[in-house]
Order: C-alpha cells, then structure tokens, then sequence
C-alpha cells in the first residue's frame, strides 16, 4: 500500500421499501415510478460507514437507518419534480438536499444520513480514533 498511515472514509446509502432496495431511476418514467410507490408510506435510508487504516489496525464499520414518511402530492408535481433532473443520479429517485425536501413529511433519525453521510456517527469515530481533536 502506498500510504499505509492514511485514514480512509467510505460510505454508501440505500433506500428501501418493503424490504427491498430501491436505487436510482434507470430513467425518468422510472423515477416517477419510484415517487409513486413511496407516497404517503415510510421507506428506510441505510448508510454504510466504514472508517480504515492500515497503519493503525483500523477497520470499523456502522450502519445507520433513518425512517422517511413522504407525502401525497398529485403526478403532476411530481412529474415537475423529476423534470428537473435532479431525481435520475439519487437512490429512492428524490435529494432531500437538492429540492425534494417538499416530498417528506416525517423524517425520524440523522437527516444527514438521508442526505448520504450521518456527519454525528462519522464525526464520533474520527473523535474516537483521534484522527480529528476539537480546539481549546
């Protein structure tokens, strides 16, 4: 490895409903699709966290799941919604980050993790190992 002392974050976030994962839009008849079936029911976000160093003997993982309950809002809106190309590249077809902050009426767990990373877990592990120190 060419930097054995380097710390490494990686992360990942999923979608689901049901108990089945749902990703990004193959297209946006897809996405709309995908608006559609999560409307007025809760769907999971999952991320993935894993921290590591080679150097340090780290390798630590930690999932987070936050619950998102959407709204009910006519095909129109959504379809102005996915018209705005936001909705192809993300998991569940929305970004609550990125103009679908409309869509969810209930948001129970790190709003940061339904945006991709849960910054509170990610922050308490750099802590932890010491990788990051808060200033007196």
């Amino acid at each position: 490895m060419r930097y054995p002392a380097s710390w490494v974050i990686g992360a990942d976030t999923v979608v689901t409903l049901d108990g089945r994962i749902i990703g990004k839009p193959v297209d946006a008849d897809h996405a709309l699709d995908i608006l559609r079936s999560l409307q007025g029911r809760t769907h999971q976000v999952i991320t993935g966290l894993a921290l590591t160093c080679l150097q340090a003997n780290c390798a630590e993982g930690i999932t987070e799941v936050s619950e998102v309950t959407f709204a009910n809002f006519p095909d129109t809106v959504l379809a102005a919604y996915v018209r705005t190309g936001v909705p192809l590249d993300k998991a569940g077809a929305y970004g609550i980050q990125a103009g679908g902050a409309f869509l969810v009426r209930e948001l129970r767990g790190s709003c940061s993790n339904v945006i991709g990373l849960p910054l509170d877990i990610c922050l308490s592990l750099l802590l932890r190992h010491g990788i990051i120190a808060p200033q007196p």
